[in-house]
């Protein structure tokens, strides 16, 4: 699952040879649960003893990513940047994704602010007269960090240090309670955080008041080391895909039920793939603080500049391929297979996947 207390994204594994002292599943920091082991830990419980998982919750991305580069962790659960940088920088690569409870696969970032609150829209809060406390995420967030600071800040050339009175680094928990309880006037969060605050801690929600809404964001992926032991792949695909799928109508209903509490759906077959509209967005979060960059030169803004656009167009190229090439067909034939409850065509399809998942290096 995703990691620890602090945050609201990246559980990971950790560990050895699966024969051995097991691997470490490494939890997403953004969450900020009060109990992570109460809400995260029912999924992989039946099944850590048999796949000799060890699970973990991290309290920042940065430390989760670091561990699956030095082998301490094989298996975690990240949001979309923090997963971006892993398969970059730590031998990570996508093989799942996280699926909301109501079957959608993407969320949301939001800001929000106290109900009582004067502002009502984005431009209330961007005067930039410094009167404000800010609350912004983890600098490897998507919804709490990348999103905003792509679509608010950079977009219109603000630097939020130099906008707002404060501004501190929180999960989306942290930040939530933070507005409630009016101790940052102004902070960034995410549909999925806000929905799981409305049954954690209701009355606090009912203090909360979104002004801003952004694109949809993908869903999550879960990530492991390309060169985690096969065997162990296998199993961990087979289990994860095979759940709340596979079994009696009372299994597959108790199962369910588990992930509907953590605001989920069943989950999805992903790759690498998913990462390409982040990468996207990255990239134009990049270019937009170039341009507006007074210390470059013309030559270097235009070279820069240049690179990245270049950039831009060969991962909007990528992404074009993705959406038509054989990994795509086969998981819309699988999504296709679930809806129908075709249970038979399901355990041959999870085999397959799992087979060629395993082979990955």
């Amino acid at each position: 699952m995703r990691g620890g207390r602090p945050d609201d994204r990246c559980i990971g594994a950790s560990g050895r040879r699966a024969d051995a002292r097991g691997n470490q599943f490494r939890g997403d920091p953004d969450r900020g649960l009060d109990q992570p082991e109460e809400e995260l830990g029912a999924v992989p419980a039946g099944n850590v003893e048999s796949h000799r998982l060890q699970g973990e919750y991290a309290t920042d991305y940065a430390g989760v990513i670091e561990g699956m580069r030095f082998n301490k962790v094989q298996i975690a659960w990240y949001g979309n940047k923090s997963g971006m940088e892993a398969v970059d920088r730590a031998g990570g690569e996508v093989f799942a994704r996280i699926v909301a409870r109501d079957g959608n696969d993407g969320y949301y970032s939001h800001i929000i602010v106290h109900k009582d609150s004067p502002f009502a829209k984005l431009e209330d809060i961007l005067k930039c007269d410094k009167s404000l406390d800010f609350g912004i995420g983890d600098p490897n967030s998507t919804s709490g960090f990348l999103v905003p600071t792509a679509y608010i800040f950079a977009a219109r050339n603000i630097d939020p240090k130099t906008c707002f009175k404060t501004v501190r680094n929180a999960n989306h928990q942290a930040n939530a309670m933070a507005v409630a309880n009016k101790q940052v006037a102004v902070a960034t969060n995410n549909s999925e955080n806000l929905q799981r605050v409305e049954v954690t801690a209701p009355d606090a929600r009912k203090q909360i008041k979104i002004i801003w809404t952004s694109p949809l964001i993908p869903l999550d992926p879960i990530v492991w080391r390309k060169d985690l032991d096969p065997a162990v792949k296998t199993k961990l695909y087979t289990f994860l895909m095979s759940y709340g799928r596979i079994g009696s109508a009372d299994e597959i209903a108790a199962a369910k039920a588990i992930l509907a509490d953590l605001v989920w759906s069943t989950f999805q077959p992903s790759s690498d793939n998913q990462l390409i509209p982040i990468r996207v967005l990255e990239a134009n979060k990049t270019l937009m603080r170039v341009q507006g960059d007074d210390k470059l030169s013309a030559d270097e803004k235009s070279s820069q500049v240049g690179a990245i656009r270049a950039e831009v167009a060969k991962l909007e190229e990528m992404q074009k391929k993705a959406e038509t090439d054989e990994f795509h067909r086969r998981a819309a034939a699988f999504l296709e297979a679930d809806k129908a409850g075709r249970q038979d065509e399901l355990k041959k399809m999870i085999a397959e996947f799992a087979a060629g998942a395993a082979n990955t290096h």
